[in-house]
């Protein structure tokens, strides 16, 4: 098993032995053999507990021999302690999700605070088909039959290529004690009732069962490779990434959810052009945390009304014309800031305004750049607000004579729906705008042959 775990750890690149890690240690066979081989094979590695408060004294057991099993090791461990049961009830999640939440979100930030280079987990190969089975039971598309990955993200999976018999006879070869969760032996949840009912039955029907889900799952893999590749050259042709577009694409092959993902645009026609807008939605939306029911009605809305919009935990898709946006959802709302008199504001970390007092002069020059102006004094009426766009706002852009809504100025300037949102107005105090920042000033504000002192606006 030694040199099995170590070809796999480098068939799928999993581990450095130059690079830290954590293992999630729950003190059964599976985590110990696990913590105890990347220990023996030169990995740097610290465990990390969690003691979920649900088996009581069990529980207390369960962490005790994690410190000791790590003391003899010599290997660090981390250790938190949670009301797994307050937070299900709190979030009105099962005992199991809260749980699953808790663990993941721990050692995501653990990692953060050691600077590991990922997140070792101890599932195998039963769990893989139990995995599988689970996702037929919901109903899945072809990844939901491929079971567990050996990589999603920072979680590492180096066990996979194992069976739980063969992990339980390593430990027990290497003479190193483990717990056993008495509550994996009770068919009161899903993965228990699949893996105490449902496969032992389905081994009567074929004794190989094992081998032909794994054969299934190794066409699977293969169908996928020519789906990737369908994909990959579609994209290139259809979608515009901030950032480097190679290893977007690579984010996406491995489905990983994170607000780290770049923002992207995708073209609509090209999009309703391919096979299967459908599937290619649901790959590329997925790992923004969108499901399957929302990447269906967005693919049945692509030719509707602009601006709808869909939402996942950390990110925003909306149809915008002729493309398809999909960006990080803003946490900070947008707020309005008075300007009573001259001198420089700060409205937020990206974005100040200076305004100073000029007098009109044989060396006066009008400000062409966008991101300056200059008024008419005797037009301006303090104080001053900027502020987002309403609806219904409108102004007179610069050189016209009737007046136009923003929205529709701001659609003319070709602006996309989600910048639309973040558009800055100013307005004087008799609530008239006399800028659509960075873009267009009033006409109503206007330098004329008369006018005898400006006032100098320049965003920084």
């Amino acid at each position: 098993m030694w040199n099995k775990v170590e070809q796999y750890i480098k068939e799928h690149q999993l581990l450095n032995k130059q690079q830290r890690y954590i293992v999630g240690l729950s003190g059964g066979a599976d985590s110990v053999a696990l913590l105890v081989l990347l220990h023996k094979l030169g990995y740097q590695v610290e465990a990390a507990h969690c003691n979920f408060k649900l088996r009581g004294k069990e529980s207390e057991r369960d962490e005790e021999y994690c410190k000791k099993l790590c003391h003899q090791l010599a290997l660090p461990i981390h250790i938190v302690h949670f009301d797994t049961a307050v937070y299900a009830e709190l979030h009105k999640v099962s005992i199991e999700m809260a749980a699953r939440k808790l663990r993941y979100r721990y050692f995501e930030q653990l990692r953060k605070d050691i600077h590991a280079s990922g997140i070792c987990i101890a599932h195998h190969r039963d769990d893989s088909i139990e995995t599988i089975l689970m996702n037929i039971v919901r109903g899945t598309g072809l990844k939901g039959l491929m079971g567990i990955r050996p990589r999603n993200g920072y979680i590492l999976r180096p066990l996979l290529c194992c069976t739980r018999n063969e992990i339980e006879a390593y430990v027990q070869d290497v003479g190193i004690e483990y717990v056993t969760d008495s509550s994996n032996m009770v068919d009161d949840v899903k993965r228990n009732k699949v893996r105490l009912n449902v496969v032992p039955q389905l081994k009567t029907l074929n004794p190989s069962f094992d081998e032909a889900m794994m054969k299934m799952v190794n066409h699977v893999e293969e169908a996928e490779k020519i789906i990737h590749q369908s994909i990959y050259t579609a994209l290139q042709t259809m979608v515009c990434v901030e950032g480097d577009m190679p290893l977007w694409l690579e984010t996406l092959k491995q489905g990983r959810g994170s607000v780290t993902l770049p923002n992207f645009t995708l073209r609509i026609d090209k999009l309703t052009a391919y096979v299967s807008p459908e599937y290619l939605l649901y790959y590329v939306l997925s790992p923004y945390g969108f499901n399957a029911t929302q990447t269906e009605l967005i693919a049945q809305s692509l030719t509707g009304q602009t601006g709808k919009s869909w939402v996942s935990d950390h990110f925003e898709v909306v149809i915008d014309r002729t493309q398809l946006l999909v960006a990080k959802r803003e946490t900070v709302q947008q707020k309005a800031m008075k300007i009573p008199e001259t001198g420089k504001y700060i409205y937020s970390e990206a974005l100040s305004i200076r305004i100073t007092e000029e007098q009109v002069d044989e060396g006066f020059e009008i400000p062409k750049a966008l991101h300056t102006i200059a008024l008419d004094k005797q037009k301006v009426a303090f104080p001053l607000l900027l502020r987002p766009i309403k609806q219904g706002d409108r102004f007179t852009p610069f050189g016209m004579r009737g007046s136009k809504l923003v929205s529709d100025f701001l659609t003319d300037q070709k602006v996309d729906a989600l910048t639309k949102r973040k558009q800055l107005v100013l307005v004087d105090a008799m609530d008239t705008i006399l800028w659509v920042v960075g873009r267009r000033m009033s006409d109503k504000a206007r330098i004329g042959s008369a006018t005898k002192a400006v006032y100098r606006l320049v965003v920084e």
